[in-house]
């Protein structure tokens, strides 16, 4: 009797269960797993793409390396950039992006290389985000977040690299982001956004401080691990010599999902040159993690792949095709993320983007 009206109180009630990628119910429904969703975007079309792997090695882009989606339809500087999705337990699936065109003026959406004065805001100097929420990954709604007119005395220079991560305490969703104040340094700030996935309901704080002031942190990516603690993988630019900066991913760990982030001085990753946008992600049915990264002064520019089941060891997996990891006919891919699909779901996006490509 009792579980009967356990039963009866999901079916009533499991609608309103809260937006987790990392819940309970969404861990019990990792046997539904079967693919794998690549969001990212390409520096000189500013737009959105997706690709998908039935084994997390082989990636296919579902409208053959055109994009779904352009940033000159949905974003205030008419480009998106550095894509992050989630799933949510609720049935949505939640995109976060960069509101920026780092070409607007010789695509001619302004008259100004950047959007306000350089020496005042820095490079690109864009305002804030795109949030987007979708049920079959096909059909999307969006909003714009401008940080710099919701928080003026914030003085936003730059905000950028937006990933989301349900917070299992506070019942919420956790945006976490790089952000320049004025033209200062880059920092890595949180806040928590509303129920509809259309603003923030806090305004953002500190969520992690290096120990050498003159760092700048950028491109976030946490992940939850087994034992519950928090691993966050982060960019810092340090110095490496006296003549050039060059990016570093790193690690700290935490107790909690947004502080208390203790900084590791070890490099994370295989390529000599600057590395950035960190992105983890979990193989389906295994305890392995990957962390792919953006190694963008490589030329020409490619992704680079590592493998743990501890986060105290990685293994090399190489170059995207000069490894393991393979793209099937895609290529200049930039900042992005990997989460799991069940394979109707990717069906779906594929025979959506291929029937879409016929027309």
């Amino acid at each position: 009797m009792k579980r009967l009206i356990l039963l009866i109180a999901i079916a009533l009630f499991g609608l309103n269960f809260p937006l987790s990628a990392q819940t309970k119910m969404a861990s019990e429904s990792a046997d539904a797993m079967g693919a794998y969703l690549f969001a990212y975007f390409k520096d000189y079309t500013h737009g959105l793409y997706f690709a998908t792997s039935e084994d997390g090695y082989t990636f296919t882009d579902v409208n053959n390396g055109k994009p779904v989606m352009m940033g000159d339809t949905i974003a205030s500087q008419r480009g998106v950039r550095d894509p992050h999705i989630m799933r949510g337990s609720d049935g949505y699936f939640y995109l976060a992006m960069t509101d920026c065109h780092t070409a607007g003026k010789q695509a001619g959406y302004r008259t100004t290389e950047w959007e306000r004065p350089q020496e005042l805001y820095g490079w690109a100097n864009n305002k804030g985000f795109v949030l987007m929420k979708s049920k079959d990954l096909i059909h999307w709604r969006h909003t714009k977040l401008d940080l710099y007119k919701k928080y003026p005395t914030l003085d936003v220079g730059c905000a950028w690299a937006p990933q989301l991560i349900f917070d299992e305490k506070e019942g919420k969703i956790m945006i976490y982001f790089t952000m320049r104040k004025g033209n200062k340094r880059a920092q890595l700030y949180y806040a928590y956004m509303n129920k509809d996935f259309t603003d923030l309901k806090t305004a953002p704080e500190l969520l992690f401080a290096y120990p050498d002031s003159a760092t700048q942190t950028y491109d976030a990516d946490i992940t939850t691990l087994p034992d519950g603690r928090f691993c966050m993988m982060y960019v810092a630019q340090e110095s490496w010599n006296s003549e050039s900066w060059k990016s570093t991913i790193k690690m700290a760990f935490s107790d909690k999902i947004n502080g208390g982030y203790v900084y590791q001085p070890e490099r994370v990753g295989f390529e000599p040159t600057s590395c950035e946008a960190p992105n983890v992600w979990k193989r389906i049915g295994e305890e392995r993690w990957v962390l792919m990264y953006h190694a963008g002064t490589l030329n020409p520019a490619n992704f680079g792949f590592a493998e743990t089941t501890d986060f105290t060891h990685f293994t090399n997996l190489g170059l995207f095709d000069e490894g393991v990891m393979r793209r099937a006919n895609f290529s200049d891919q930039n900042h992005g993320a990997i989460i799991q699909l069940t394979k109707a779901e990717a069906n779906r996006l594929k025979e959506h983007w291929k029937t879409a490509s016929s027309l």
